[in-house]
């Protein structure tokens, strides 16, 4: 444990931040093996939640990129903090409504490819936060987790690194 709290201690921001890029990057990747390999296709909320991974992956590798001093680093761990916090209410309600009784799931609605191309974006927006019957369905398992549950914990644990990040750079613990 020690050994740990050294690394953590004297490692460079920048790769801590890289750290977070490249684990959105492996989730995204396994993501795509889901949807092209084992052929589950993403329902709205997936696909809202895999949107709010990428802007995590991207603030993260920005971060990296940038390697930010104290109050640049804080924004960064804030808004991936923010963005987390974002995935854990569309994971939650993702969850939620895959919990429904059967006789309470919503109706599916209209495909997400036709939606974007006859709906205003307003509508679009609502409908893929609303989630729909499809969102329902329980596909893939690990551990007799669920994509929703498995998605939820990685947003928490991300949340979790990004707000160390930022204890971390308030602190002033930071070397370069």
């Amino acid at each position: 444990m020690n050994k740990l709290l050294d690394i953590w201690r004297t490692a460079s921001p920048r790769w801590l931040y890289l750290a977070g890029a490249i684990v959105v990057g492996i989730m995204f990747a396994s993501a795509l093996y889901l949807q092209y390999v084992l052929r589950q296709e993403p329902c709205p909320l997936c696909m809202v939640q895999r949107v709010t991974f990428i802007a995590i992956g991207v603030v993260f590798f920005i971060a990296a990129l940038h390697n930010p001093k104290q109050i640049a680093a804080r924004v960064y761990s804030g808004l991936i903090v923010i963005l987390a916090l974002t995935g854990v209410a569309v994971a939650s309600r993702h969850i939620w409504i895959q919990h429904l009784p059967k006789d309470q799931v919503p109706a599916c609605g209209p495909g997400l490819d036709f939606m974007l191309k006859n709906f205003p974006m307003a509508d679009v927006w609502q409908e893929l936060m609303h989630g729909s019957g499809e969102c329902a369905a329980k596909g893939w398992t690990f551990l007799t987790l669920g994509i929703p549950e498995w998605s939820l914990i990685s947003y928490v644990l991300l949340g979790l690194w990004a707000f160390l990040l930022l204890l971390r750079n308030a602190n002033g613990d930071v070397h370069r």
